[in-house]
C-alpha cells in the first residue's frame, strides 16, 4: 500500500503541470531576455533607476499575460486526451471521418489547392499521420499510455524549444534593429526563402539549435525529476468545464493587461520597447499592417487638408504643378543607384574615420551633394517608394507593397515614359521580394532582376541576390543596348551587398579583422560604385549621362525616441563632370525631393503631381518627411512633429549636438501651425491622393 501511495507522488493533470511549468519559465527567461536586451541595447541607450524598475515590472505583467493566451493550443490538446474516443462506436465513426479528410485531400481539388504554396502537401501529410496514429491507438489498446506519455512530454519539448527559440530570435533582431518584433519581423516571415537563408549565413545557426535542444531536453528532464505527467483518468465531463471555465477567466483578463501595458509609452523610446513583450508585439504587427488611416491618425476637414496640402506641395487647383523650364533636344540619361542602408555616418564628409568610402568620398567633391537629406523610413521599400513616388510615406505598409499600387501617372516612371525615355528598374536579387517587381513593372518601368542575369556572369551571390559589381556590369550592359536603340534611359539600381550577411568577392578591399561586419561590407559596395563609375566613363553615353547615388534608408533607426533624426540622415550625390557643377547644398531636405529637383536641374518640362519639390529653387521650403509603419514624421525648422494611432499627436524640440546627433525633448505646447502641416501632408497621402 505505501509503495502504491510513493508511486502516486508527484502525479499530476497534465494541462495544470505544462502551464504551470511553462509559465513559471516564460516569466524567469523574459525577465532575464530584458536584461540581456538591455546591455546590448545601442550606444546611445541609457537607462535610470526608474526606468530600470518600471521596465521590468511591466514586463513581467506583459509576459504573464502573453503567457497565458499562449495556452490556447494546449486548451484544445486537452480536448483530446479522453477515453471515450475509443469506444467501438466512436473509434469507428473517428477512422472513417479521418480516412473521407484523407481521401479528400489527396484524390480531389481540395481548399488547401486554392490557397496554393506548401498548402496541400502539408494537409496531407498531417491527416495522413492522424490516420496512421488514431488506427495504431484504436486497434492496439496496449500502445496507448506509452503514446500519451510520448505525446504529453513531446508537447511540453516544442513549447520549451519554441520559446527558447523565439528568445534567441529576439536578441538577434533587437541587435539589428533596436526594437521588439515589429512589421518588419511580419514581413520576413513571408520572405521565408531570403530570410533562412540570410540568417543561416549570418549567424551559427547550426550550434545554436544544437544548443536550444540540449537546453530544452535539460529543463524537461530537471522539471521531471518529482512531478509525472498523469495519463489516465485525467477529467470527467465536469472537471473539464471547470478547467476551461478557469482558463477562459485567465485568457479575458490577460487581454486587458496586455491591452494595458502595451499602451502604456515612455519618452524614451528603449523603455517603450523593453517592457512590451515581443510575441505580443509581433501579433499586433501582424494584425495592424494596414492601418485606416482616418480611424487611427488626428483627422483635418478633407477641404482645409486638401488647401493646405496643394499649398505646401506647391501644386495648382487641380493638384498638379509643373517641373523643368523647357522641353530641350538633349535629354541626359539619369542613373539612379540606390544603397542599401548607407547611412551619413559611414562617410569621411559626415565625421566617420575610419576611411571606409574613398570613392564616395572622391565623388562629393565633384559632384553636387546634398548634405541634409534625410530618408522617409526604415526600410527599402520605404526608399523606393520615396524616390518613385515622390510623395510622404505611407501609414501602416508602403504602397509598394499593397495591391492596389497602380499609381498610373503619378510615378517617375511614368513620368519620364511620357518624354521619351525608357525606365528601368535594376535589382540584383529577385524583384518578388517586397513585391519590388510587381510595382516597378506596372508603374512604367522594365524589371531587370537576378533571373535575367546569366549563370557565367554572376561572379559572386548570397541569399539576398548577386554581389554589387555583378548587378553593375549587368546594367552597363544594359545601359549599351539603350543606346542602340537610341532611346535616353532612366534606369534605378538597387544594390544589395550592404546586407546581413555581409559577404561579398574576396580580394576587392582589405580589413582588417573579420570581413563580414557592416563596415566590411561598406567598404565593398563604396569599391563597386567606384568601379562602376569608371568603367562607365569608358562609354559612349557617360557624358550624356546624370548619376545620382543615394542611400534607401540607414543602417539602423532604433533610438531613444521613436524617429531619431540622425537615423535618417542619408548621403546624396548628383555625379555628371559634363553637365552639373559641383556645389553643396545645406537645406534640409527629403528623399521625396531628390528626382523633382533632377527634373527641373536638366529642364525636363513636366507636368507632375509629387509632394517633393526643387531643392535648388530659391522658394523651396526646407522640410522633411521620416517616419516608420505607425510613426509619421514632419521636421521643419527646430521641430519634429510625430502622428500616432489613437489620434496622438507629439512634437519635439531638437537640438544639433557637437557628435552629429540630435537632443529631441518633447514640447508641452505644440506649434499648432506645424502640427497642421503634417495632418495636412499624410491625410492627403493617405486617403486623397489617386481620387485627385
Amino acid at each position: 500500500m505505501d509503495m502504491k501511495k510513493k508511486k502516486q507522488v508527484g502525479l499530476r493533470n497534465p494541462l495544470y503541470l505544462i502551464e504551470c511549468r511553462f509559465l513559471k519559465l516564460y516569466l524567469v527567461l523574459g525577465f532575464l531576455l530584458r536584461i540581456v536586451l538591455m546591455l546590448t541595447s545601442p550606444a546611445d541607450a541609457s537607462f535610470t533607476i526608474g526606468e530600470t524598475i518600471r521596465l521590468l515590472g511591466v514586463g513581467i505583467f506583459s509576459d504573464f499575460g502573453m503567457g497565458i493566451l499562449l495556452f490556447i493550443p494546449l486548451q484544445i490538446f486537452y480536448l483530446g486526451l479522453n477515453e471515450w474516443k475509443y469506444n467501438r462506436v466512436a473509434g469507428w465513426v473517428i477512422e472513417v471521418l479521418i480516412a473521407s479528410a484523407l481521401i479528400y485531400v489527396c484524390c480531389f481539388h481540395s481548399i488547401f489547392d486554392e490557397y496554393g504554396g506548401g498548402a496541400p502537401k502539408i494537409a496531407k501529410i498531417f491527416i495522413g499521420w492522424k490516420l496512421l496514429s488514431f488506427t495504431l491507438r484504436f486497434l492496439i489498446p496496449k500502445i496507448r499510455e506509452a503514446w500519451r506519455r510520448v505525446t504529453l512530454y513531446t508537447t511540453w519539448g516544442v513549447y520549451v524549444f519554441l520559446f527558447l527559440c523565439v528568445t534567441a530570435g529576439e536578441i538577434i533582431f533587437w541587435q539589428e534593429f533596436g526594437v521588439r518584433y515589429n512589421f518588419i519581423a511580419v514581413d520576413y516571415l513571408v520572405y521565408t526563402h531570403e530570410v533562412i537563408g540570410n540568417i543561416m549565413e549570418s549567424y551559427s545557426i547550426v550550434p545554436l539549435l544544437l544548443l536550444i535542444v540540449l537546453l530544452t531536453v535539460g529543463i524537461i528532464l530537471w522539471d521531471s525529476r518529482k512531478r509525472r505527467f498523469r495519463l489516465t483518468n485525467l477529467y470527467t465531463p465536469r472537471l473539464l468545464a471547470v478547467h476551461l471555465a478557469i482558463y477562459a477567466a485567465f485568457a479575458v483578463c490577460s487581454y486587458f493587461i496586455l491591452w494595458g501595458t502595451h499602451s502604456m509609452q515612455s519618452d524614451n523610446q528603449y523603455v517603450t520597447q523593453l517592457e512590451q513583450n515581443g510575441a505580443c508585439d509581433f501579433v499586433i504587427a501582424f494584425q495592424s499592417n494596414k492601418l485606416e488611416y482616418d480611424k487611427f491618425y488626428p483627422m483635418l476637414p478633407k477641404q482645409q487638408a486638401i488647401s493646405m496640402y496643394y499649398k505646401e506641395a506647391e501644386l495648382n487647383a487641380d493638384g498638379s504643378k509643373t517641373i523643368g523650364d523647357s522641353f530641350t533636344t538633349r535629354r541626359p540619361n539619369i542613373v539612379l543607384i540606390t544603397v542599401e542602408s548607407l547611412s551619413a555616418d559611414f562617410l569621411t564628409r559626415y565625421g566617420n574615420k575610419q576611411q571606409l568610402t574613398p570613392e564616395l568620398d572622391r565623388l562629393m567633391r565633384k559632384g553636387l551633394v546634398f548634405d541634409r537629406l534625410y530618408a522617409a523610413g526604415n526600410r527599402t521599400v520605404r526608399g523606393l517608394e520615396a524616390l518613385s513616388l515622390c510623395v510622404p510615406p505611407s501609414a501602416g505598409e508602403s504602397i509598394i507593397k499593397r495591391k492596389a499600387n497602380r499609381m498610373g501617372s503619378l510615378s517617375v516612371g511614368s513620368v519620364l515614359g511620357r518624354l521619351g525615355y525608357r525606365c528601368q528598374f535594376l535589382y540584383g536579387g529577385d524583384s518578388y521580394f517586397d513585391n519590388m517587381g510587381d510595382f516597378f513593372s506596372h508603374n512604367g518601368y522594365e524589371v531587370i532582376d537576378r533571373n535575367d542575369i546569366a549563370s557565367k556572369d554572376i561572379t559572386f551571390a548570397n541569399i539576398w541576390g548577386v554581389c554589387d559589381e555583378d548587378i553593375f556590369k549587368k546594367s552597363l550592359e544594359t545601359f549599351d543596348a539603350n543606346t542602340r536603340d537610341g532611346r535616353p534611359f532612366f534606369a534605378q539600381i538597387m544594390t544589395t551587398s550592404n546586407h546581413r550577411p555581409y559577404t561579398y568577392p574576396a580580394g576587392r578591399v582589405k580589413v582588417k579583422g573579420d570581413p563580414n561586419t557592416r563596415d566590411a561590407a561598406v567598404k565593398y559596395t563604396d569599391y563597386a560604385i567606384g568601379k562602376f563609375i569608371r568603367d562607365a566613363a569608358r562609354k559612349s553615353w557617360f557624358n550624356n549621362t546624370v548619376f545620382i547615388v543615394i542611400a534607401d534608408h540607414c543602417a539602423s533607426s532604433a533610438g531613444k525616441t521613436s524617429l531619431p533624426i540622425d537615423r535618417y540622415h542619408i548621403p546624396c550625390i548628383v555625379y555628371a563632370p559634363a553637365i552639373v557643377k559641383p556645389q553643396k547644398v545645406e537645406k534640409v531636405c527629403s528623399q521625396i525631393d531628390v528626382m523633382p529637383t533632377i527634373l527641373s536641374l536638366l529642364r525636363l518640362k513636366s507636368r507632375v503631381r509629387f509632394t517633393g519639390q526643387d531643392i535648388l529653387s530659391p522658394t523651396f521650403r526646407s522640410r522633411a518627411f521620416m517616419a516608420t509603419y505607425q510613426d509619421l514624421g514632419y521636421l521643419e525648422g527646430n521641430r519634429l512633429t510625430v502622428l500616432s494611432p489613437v489620434r496622438v499627436v507629439r512634437q519635439y524640440s531638437v537640438r544639433p549636438l557637437a557628435d552629429g546627433t540630435y537632443d529631441e525633448q518633447p514640447v508641452s505646447r505644440p506649434d499648432n501651425h506645424l502640427v497642421r502641416k503634417a495632418q495636412a501632408c499624410y491625410q492627403y497621402v493617405n486617403l486623397y491622393l489617386k481620387a485627385q
